[in-house]
């Protein structure tokens, strides 16, 4: 007897006359513009000047598509120069392939060059724009839909995943875990977003409870997968890295809230002072607005996806 399942698309490219739209490449354009627009409310309503945080993005977005890109290529080195295997599919991040530890640490260090060429705190940006990014990597992992990867373990759930036969893949229904982490990265956005508001958080507090609530989540989600990798102690990579970042993150969650308590009066000088008390009000009614219109523009977006990441699909397994 049929059951119920999610459909994959049959192509992960759609063509416009001559020009080639890739759904991987479409859904993470969407994200950084998410990502972007929220953050710079967030940014705004601290008391910031609107367009500081598209300005630091220049950095930032550049050096963690490379860094997500190394880190895939790194851990997966056998995918582009094992026997057989041709290096220059190392340079197609069209077919997938972005490792979001990578992505988060090298889009880190260029928000810290571009934050101090504007004279602006780094983790003050990284809290506002912490909750954007949640919501990108939700929107960013659809992208792993339209290359039909990112899949876990058979089931016969309603809402199994139905995937074709494929180079280095095996037809049939699976968990999507894609979908998954999708959405357990918009739960994540909304917790910072309440987070935030109750206590609000500050120097970088936001962030580190943004990466501890991710890590969380992809440890559990990066057990089911059945792609290949390399595996320590019985546990996936990944997994590994998901504890040892969720402990740092929240580690520095708690010294820094002893030593560095409250949130920053001002987040850039040109703006404000430590008088800019209508900036916390305001901030208050943004979070809520802004909150909404993420969630909105996650809703708009979900027919189309770190840690953008990728596995089998596309020609070749691919993680993130």
């Amino acid at each position: 007897m049929d059951i119920a399942y999610i459909p994959s698309p049959s192509s992960g490219v759609l063509h416009i006359g001559p020009l080639p739209l890739r759904g991987y490449a479409f859904c993470i354009i969407i994200g950084v513009f998410v990502a972007v627009w929220y953050g710079n409310k967030r940014w705004v309503a601290r008391g910031g000047k609107a367009g500081t945080v598209a300005d630091i993005a220049v950095w930032a977005v550049p050096f963690g598509l490379i860094g997500g890109r190394l880190y895939h290529v790194i851990t997966d080195y056998q995918l582009y120069f094992g026997e057989g295997e041709n290096w220059v599919d190392a340079f197609k991040i069209w077919q997938g392939g972005l490792g979001i530890w990578g992505a988060i640490a090298f889009g880190a260090l260029g928000a810290w060059i571009g934050c101090r060429r504007r004279g602006i705190p780094l983790p003050a940006w990284a809290d506002a724009v912490a909750p954007g990014i949640a919501f990108a990597q939700a929107i960013g992992r659809w992208g792993n839909w339209f290359n039909q990867e990112l899949y876990g373990k058979p089931t016969d759930l309603p809402w199994a995943l139905e995937i074709s036969d494929g180079a280095n893949r095996q037809g049939g229904l699976y968990h999507p875990t894609f979908l998954y982490e999708s959405l357990w990265c918009i739960g994540v956005a909304l917790l910072v977003i309440w987070a935030d508001r109750r206590f609000r958080l500050g120097h970088g507090r936001a962030f580190a409870l943004y990466v501890a609530g991710y890590c969380a989540g992809r440890g559990w989600i990066e057990y089911m997968r059945v792609d290949e990798a390399h595996e320590v102690l019985g546990l996936r990579l990944n997994v590994w890295t998901s504890i040892v970042v969720f402990t740092l993150a929240v580690v520095y969650i708690v010294v820094s809230a002893r030593l560095r308590p409250g949130r920053e009066e001002v987040v850039e000088p040109e703006r404000g002072g430590p008088g800019t008390g209508s900036a916390a009000a305001a901030e208050e009614a943004g979070d809520g607005a802004g909150g909404d219109g993420a969630a909105a523009a996650v809703a708009a977006t979900e027919g189309a996806g770190s840690d953008a990441g990728a596995d089998a699909g596309a020609g070749s397994a691919k993680k993130s």
